[in-house]
């Protein structure tokens, strides 16, 4: 019985592997649209699929974004500036992409654009932080997602969003942990509206990466700018030295479990648009794949005990 079930067990894992590993043809005709390409995942994205012959365009939030995107890579890539926060300037985009498709619509829509700070104690937040992160984070996303999707539908085409392993477990306050919850939620709703009009929709959840968003200087400097504006009696509470210790797990977070190597983000994102069968989701990093997507599934008093390893205690905290 025991062979008969670990012949079907190994039967199913090559049936997998062949079925993963079948891709779409003629790329050279396929439109591909994606945002935040001034630097990170997106902007390597964008060279590796122009490099691949898709027809690349590309959203950047600056006008040297732009520039440097176009002047680096082949004379197909385009790219605009784009503000995923701002309506008149999606619409401005969507009209641009609309104008490059023609009948063809847009193959592939990957929603890329993020932020992370302010992070820190929920405490600490106001909820300017939250709106500053989930404009960009999650409205942002539904907004071009939403504007973009008669593109998409028209080509029968894909749609990757940019989640995070964050968005799975709540590592720390602030708006990026509950925007990428708010992708995870968004993208599964979506997923099974389209799915009845050729659409896929694939999410995928980076672990730890250097990228801006990951910047170290950024973050110990909208901590020391959340820790100034406490009242008093709040700093009290905390105490200099949880303060001074949350700054270090921040330093240890990005500076050893921080991959450099962004590539196992793209290749992802580059599944999720080539693959004849793309995964509903994408886990990358050995971060993501062995501690926190794992954790996440633990019941809550046993990832609880082991973020509470991971961080400082209150000077004020009950014993």
């Amino acid at each position: 019985m025991w062979v008969y079930l670990l012949t079907a067990v190994f039967l199913l894992a090559i049936s997998w592997f062949i079925r993963d590993r079948q891709k779409i043809s003629n790329v050279k005709d396929k439109y591909v649209f994606i945002t935040g390409c001034d630097t990170g995942f997106g902007n390597l994205l964008a060279k590796r699929l122009d490099t691949q012959g898709f027809r690349v365009l590309a959203g950047c939030l600056t006008q040297k974004g732009v520039d440097t995107l176009q002047r680096s890579n082949s004379s197909i890539l385009k790219a605009i500036l784009l503000d995923v926060t701002d309506c008149s300037s999606i619409q401005k985009a969507v009209d641009w992409v609309q104008a490059e498709v023609g009948e063809k619509g847009l193959w592939g829509l990957v929603n890329n654009a993020g932020r992370a700070i302010p992070i820190g104690p929920t405490e600490w937040m106001k909820m300017e932080d939250y709106y500053t992160v989930l404009n960009v984070n999650l409205i942002g996303l539904m907004a071009v997602t939403l504007t973009f999707l008669p593109l998409v539908k028209k080509a029968k085409g894909r749609i990757a969003n940019v989640s995070s392993v964050m968005g799975r477990i709540s590592f720390a306050g602030g708006g990026y942990c509950l925007s990428k919850c708010g992708v995870e939620s968004f993208s599964d709703s979506l997923r099974r509206d389209m799915h009845h009009f050729g659409v896929r929709v694939c999410i995928i959840e980076p672990g730890f990466f250097k990228t801006a968003v990951t910047n170290l200087e950024s973050i110990e400097k909208s901590l020391q700018q959340l820790w100034d504006r406490l009242s008093p009696e709040v700093r009290e509470c905390y105490g200099q030295k949880y303060f001074e210790k949350y700054v270090k797990v921040q330093r240890f977070s990005m500076n050893v479990l921080c991959d450099s190597d962004l590539s196992k983000v793209t290749n992802c994102m580059e599944h999720a648009l080539t693959a004849r069968h793309p995964r509903t989701r994408y886990a990358a990093g050995w971060d993501a794949k062995l501690f926190w997507i794992p954790l996440s599934y633990m019941p809550t008093f046993l990832s609880d005990v082991m973020l509470t390893l991971l961080l400082p205690k209150p000077s004020q905290s009950v014993r």
